[in-house]
């Protein structure tokens, strides 16, 4: 069970948004390398990183921020937020990533997907973000009329190493993680699912060790870790030797 810590980048420094609001953002550290080594020196195997401004924008925008990280850490990087294209992937993987999340474009493209899973087997993961149980695109800023596990099953097969899931209403709002959806949708899906978006204290990882969130790859957290609700040492060690 992987506990990702999270680093979003929002003008080049380390933030987290209150419910995916870009006028809610509350700085962190303007160093997002440090950040990633810090994260890495707490005993965090792995890290999840957003770009906010690229997912707003449909390109990346913090990419000297991104390729500081990369130089900074030896753990295996996870990034999404305006990965739009073959092109955009390939660049990313070149550089050293070890996933890139497709989130949009999973939505608007999900051929490009899909074929993004046969060039670059194991390093493609989607980035499900919903609000109200359907799919939000464009930076959370565009609602679609797609439920999640509607989406999630039309990539069944095509090789998605990870599902990350995001309940929005629960992002940043420390309310704990939407358990119910999440191991539902971990239950109706053969691809690994990530769950994001609200894990608020050390209950939400004592909840993670419970035999039926098992089918969960991990979780990733952001305020909470940052506002030290979570205490890196203890919660790494109660996950350790369960399964991811």
């Amino acid at each position: 069970m992987i506990l990702f810590p999270a680093i979003d980048l929002k003008d080049g420094q380390c933030v987290r948004l209150k419910l995916g609001d870009m006028e809610q953002a509350t700085i962190y550290n303007p160093d997002p390398a440090a950040q990633a080594k810090a994260f890495e020196d707490q005993g965090f195997t792995h890290l999840h990183v957003v770009d906010l401004n690229g997912a707003f924008a449909g390109e990346s925008v913090n990419g000297e921020a991104v390729d500081a990280i990369l130089k900074a850490t030896k753990n295996p990087v996870q990034l999404g937020g305006g990965i739009r294209s073959l092109d955009h992937i390939e660049n990313w993987l070149t550089k050293g990533l070890a996933r890139v999340i497709l989130g949009t474009v999973a939505v608007r493209d999900p051929e490009l997907v899909k074929a993004a899973c046969k060039a670059f087997p194991g390093k493609i993961a989607v980035g499900i973000d919903a609000r109200g149980g359907k799919v939000a695109v464009e930076g959370w800023a565009e609602a679609s009329e797609l439920e999640v596990v509607e989406l999630a099953k039309r990539f069944e097969g095509a090789g998605v190493a990870a599902i990350i899931y995001t309940d929005i209403d629960r992002d940043g709002v420390l309310t704990g993680i939407n358990w119910d959806s999440t191991l539902a949708l971990a239950a109706a899906v053969n691809i690994p699912v990530i769950a994001s978006g609200g894990l608020a204290s050390m209950d939400d990882i004592a909840r993670m060790t419970r035999p039926d969130a098992q089918i969960l790859e991990g979780a990733i957290s952001g305020r909470a870790l940052y506002d030290g609700r979570i205490d890196p040492a203890e919660a790494l060690e109660m996950l350790k030797g369960l399964p991811s």
